[in-house]
C-alpha cells in the first residue's frame, strides 16, 4: 500500500516545479538587453491630484547583471536627477543617485531599499529584480492551479526584511510563459499594503521568451495612492557604450 501511495504522489510532486528555479527563470526573462526608452512615471494621490515625471532610461545586460541609467527630464524640480542601478542576480544590487541641487552623487545604501522611488508608490527595491538569495521561497497552497504559479518570498532574516520594507511578497506568474502578472507586498503585521500589476509587455527582440515590461501599476492599499510606469519610444537597437554606466556620468 505504501509503495502504491508513493507511486501516486511522485507525479504530483513532479508537477510542482522548484519555486526558486521558477523565480530565477522569471527574472532572467525580464532582462531587457540593449534598451533605450522614454519612461513616464505618473503619481496619483487619493484625492485625484496627479504628478507626472518624464525620464530617459538606457539599460544593457551583461550576463546575469543588468545595468540601468535613468535621467529625469521633467518637471523642472527634478530635472537633472539621475540614478544608476546595477541589478545583480545573486549578489547585492548597487545604486547611486545624483541630486543636482546638492551637486553630489551618493550611493543608496541597503537600508534605503524600502524607501520611495522619487515620491512614488514604487520603492527603490522595485527598480531592481532583487536577489533571490535574500529570500526563503516557497509555493503558496493555490500555486499550480488556474494556470498560475503563486510563490511566496520571505526575507531570510529581520535585517533583510527591514531593508526591503516588507515581511513577505507573493508573486503570481503565468505557468505557460513565466511572465509576472502581479506582486503583492505585506507589511510587518501581515497586512497587504501594496500590489504591483504588470499591465503590458512587448517581446524582447532576438528571444522567443524574454520580454520587456512596458506598463507597471502600483497601488498602495493603505494610503490610496497609485503610481504607474509606462515605457514609450522603445529602441532595442541603440548602440550603448559600456562606459555609460559609471557613477561619474550621473552629473553629466
Amino acid at each position: 500500500m505504501a509503495a502504491m501511495l508513493t507511486a501516486f504522489l511522485l507525479p504530483l510532486k513532479a508537477q510542482q516545479s522548484d519555486p526558486v528555479q521558477l523565480m530565477d527563470k522569471s527574472r532572467d526573462l525580464t532582462m531587457s538587453g540593449n534598451l533605450q526608452s522614454t519612461v513616464i512615471l505618473t503619481i496619483t494621490e487619493k484625492n485625484g491630484a496627479v504628478r507626472t515625471r518624464k525620464v530617459n532610461m538606457v539599460s544593457k545586460t551583461y550576463g546575469e547583471t543588468e545595468k540601468r541609467l535613468m535621467k529625469f527630464l521633467e518637471p523642472a524640480d527634478v530635472r537633472g536627477t539621475a540614478m544608476l542601478i546595477i541589478d545583480n542576480k545573486n549578489t547585492q544590487d548597487d545604486m547611486w543617485i545624483y541630486l543636482p541641487a546638492l551637486k553630489k552623487t551618493r550611493r543608496i545604501v541597503s537600508n534605503e531599499k524600502g524607501k520611495s522611488f522619487m515620491s512614488s508608490e514604487f520603492s527603490n527595491a522595485d527598480m531592481t529584480s532583487g536577489s533571490n538569495t535574500d529570500f526563503n521561497i516557497r509555493h503558496m497552497p493555490e500555486s499550480g492551479s488556474n494556470g498560475l504559479w503563486v510563490i511566496e518570498s520571505k526575507p531570510v532574516n529581520d535585517k533583510v526584511a527591514d531593508e526591503y520594507g516588507y515581511s513577505r511578497k507573493v508573486t503570481t506568474l503565468d505557468k505557460n510563459d513565466l511572465k509576472i502578472k502581479k506582486i503583492d507586498f505585506y507589511n510587518f503585521d501581515g497586512t497587504l499594503f501594496k500590489t504591483i500589476e504588470i499591465n503590458a509587455t512587448v517581446p524582447r527582440p532576438g528571444s522567443r521568451e524574454a520580454y520587456i515590461m512596458t506598463d507597471m501599476f502600483a497601488r498602495n492599499h493603505i494610503n490610496g495612492r497609485t503610481s504607474r510606469v509606462q515605457f514609450e519610444q522603445i529602441n532595442t537597437s541603440a548602440s550603448i557604450p559600456d562606459n555609460t554606466f559609471m557613477s561619474e556620468n550621473l552629473s553629466r
